[in-house]
């Protein structure tokens, strides 16, 4: 994944949102990486134009799934890349593998309980996500496909 530092003037093209933008990035995976997550994808959304809605969602989607790269592997860092196509926003994060042995999945009855609730939002905010391993090495990508609506709509 490429790495972007400029957010704010990715996916523009003649003062409209380009056909199909998107960015990547690496962070450490530390807690503290979360928040910066966060903050960046705000950032990107908000220059290409998304409406608030969505923004909130992929915010909470993207914190989600970094924070269980970050838990449930020995990852060093976590990508995270975003991409628009049509109506939809596709969100992957990608780990370097390592403690969790089988695909991450929602726990049964995880809304009440701390593990699993995570991946239960997921579920319920994205129209459908799923998990692959990632062709550049031993880890794997989380992926989630959210509806996107700009704020001009």
């Amino acid at each position: 994944m490429a790495s972007s530092n400029n957010a704010s003037s990715l996916g523009r093209c003649g003062g409209s949102v380009a056909e199909h933008p998107q960015d990547a990035f690496h962070l450490p995976a530390r807690r503290t990486s979360v928040p910066e997550a966060r903050r960046r994808v705000t950032a990107l959304l908000r220059a290409w134009g998304a409406c608030q809605q969505v923004r909130d969602d992929v915010e909470l989607v993207v914190s989600e799934l970094f924070t269980n790269a970050i838990r449930h592997t020995d990852s060093e860092k976590v990508g995270c890349e975003l991409r628009l196509a049509g109506a939809h926003i596709r969100i992957e994060i990608t780990d370097q593998g390592g403690a969790q042995a089988s695909a991450p999945h929602a726990q049964p009855g995880s809304v009440d309980k701390e593990c699993g609730r995570g991946l239960f939002l997921v579920g319920a905010l994205s129209d459908s996500w799923g998990t692959r391993h990632d062709a550049a090495g031993p880890g794997r990508v989380v992926w989630a496909d959210l509806p996107y609506t700009s704020a001009a709509h």
